[in-house]
């Protein structure tokens, strides 16, 4: 297969996952482990967080509605406290960063394929507001943008779209199986990323170019 471009997750993938965050709080906050990972799977596409990567809800809106949410399922929930933990985020892997440059240096296109929100303030979340990662993918594709978040196959598409390549032509890099799903189910090819190092192996194996270790 020749590949034409690379699509990459941010969070859990070129930066660490946001379910970091939620698992600190969780211990901080004498939560049960899994806790608020459970509250946004249970409320699925209809829920607040959901809601928010669509951009459907401002984050004072998204603050009242997930806090509702925890306090059903039997927990209390700071949302402001607890995404803030989250923007303030941590530095990307820069083994990914070698990595995604080295591709662009081989002729592939690459792109950020994330579900994202915006702050009261305008930000975005999208590389922790990191403009030098921004520049690194020919393509951004944020949910909060669109108005569609993975897992729904037209994000996918959109994402094709705007690289001017077919699925199959693709390689597409996440930390949930959830959203690896549709995405192979439209012909990429999938890798899961929980050890970045090995999710990097696997990916200089399809591509056939040497990845994981500095230019």
């Amino acid at each position: 297969m020749a590949y034409r471009a690379v699509i990459f997750d941010l969070g859990g993938v070129v930066f660490p996952s946001p379910f970091d965050a939620f698992a600190t709080y969780e211990r901080d906050h004498g939560l049960a482990e899994r806790f608020i990972r459970n509250v946004v799977a249970a409320s699925a596409e209809h829920g607040a967080w959901a809601r928010l990567e669509r951009g459907e809800l401002t984050m004072s809106e998204f603050h009242v509605a997930f806090e509702a949410e925890c306090t059903k399922a039997g927990g209390a929930v700071d949302a402001a406290e607890l995404m803030g933990a989250i923007a303030a985020g941590f530095g990307p892997r820069p083994a990914m960063i070698d990595a995604i440059s080295r591709i662009r240096r081989e002729g592939l296109r690459t792109a950020a394929l994330t579900n994202n929100w915006v702050a009261d303030d305008g930000a975005r979340n999208t590389s922790r507001g990191t403009s030098e990662i921004n520049d690194l993918f020919d393509v951004v594709v944020e949910s909060a943008v669109v108005g569609l978040r993975k897992p729904d196959p037209r994000i996918y598409e959109l994402a094709c779209e705007r690289l001017a390549v077919e699925p199959a032509e693709t390689v597409f890099l996440d930390d949930l199986g959830v959203n690896l799903k549709p995405a192979r189910a439209l012909g990429m090819t999938t890798i899961k990323v929980v050890d970045p190092d090995a999710a990097l192996h696997d990916l200089a194996r399809v591509l056939a170019i040497p990845l994981g270790t500095p230019a």
